[in-house]
């Protein structure tokens, strides 16, 4: 683990090099953030976290864990000079540069919230509301629990879930915005659903993230 935490103290330091080159009066008019004082108010996850020339912060002042500072840092250097507008909702393999990732994020996201939540829908709609997720009005899935996810400026996540019954398992999807790849690249989008699991699972009672 000591080498393991060296290489994302490396990662980290060569992502904020890069974030020192950018003009964030330019970032946060694409993006929608806000400048604060000589930084930008990056909201993640129904939380607000800082990045400026030093580092990233939490709402504490606090580092965030390495897998929140890769998404909030790639969010900024991937900024694209225009957001294709969104057309629907899509799986994660549905993306055509997904395949890398596409087995690992059934398996460690979407399998994980059917059997962390199976049983457990009431704990599941509360996790969700606390995360900041609404029942959107537009939607009409066939599913228990349908919630939406302010991820980030212009990047949402849909989860979709039904309940385990007596003739089958808990079935859970995190589908995302056909657009999100203009946004973000395919370990950063994995990155973002697998942190959703975990949050709802903490919120939830668990203890303990997964992901780094």
């Amino acid at each position: 683990m000591e080498k393991q935490g060296s290489i994302f103290k490396e990662n980290y330091e060569k992502y904020m090099e890069q974030i020192r080159n950018l003009d964030f009066s330019k970032i946060a008019s694409k993006l929608r953030l806000v400048q604060q004082d000589n930084g930008l108010i990056v909201p993640f996850f129904n939380r607000n976290f800082k990045v400026d020339f030093k580092g990233i912060w939490d709402e504490e002042g606090n580092l965030p864990l390495y897998s929140e500072c890769v998404v909030i840092a790639k969010y900024l250097l991937l900024c694209p000079d225009h957001i294709p507008s969104f057309s629907q909702w899509i799986t994660y393999k549905d993306f055509k540069n997904a395949a890398p990732f596409a087995g690992a994020f059934t398996t460690n996201v979407e399998k994980v919230i059917a059997k962390r939540f199976s049983h457990r829908l009431d704990a599941l709609k509360k996790a969700a509301q606390r995360l900041g997720g609404k029942k959107p009005t537009d939607i009409d899935f066939s599913y228990e629990l349908i919630v939406q996810f302010p991820v980030l400026p212009s990047f949402d996540l849909l989860l979709v879930f039904n309940d385990a019954d007596e003739e089958f398992p808990a079935e859970a999807r995190v589908l995302f915005p056909d657009n999100a790849e203009s946004l973000l690249d395919m370990e950063c989008l994995a990155i973002s659903g697998w942190l959703l699991s975990d949050y709802l699972y903490i919120l939830a009672g668990g203890e303990g993230f997964t992901i780094m």
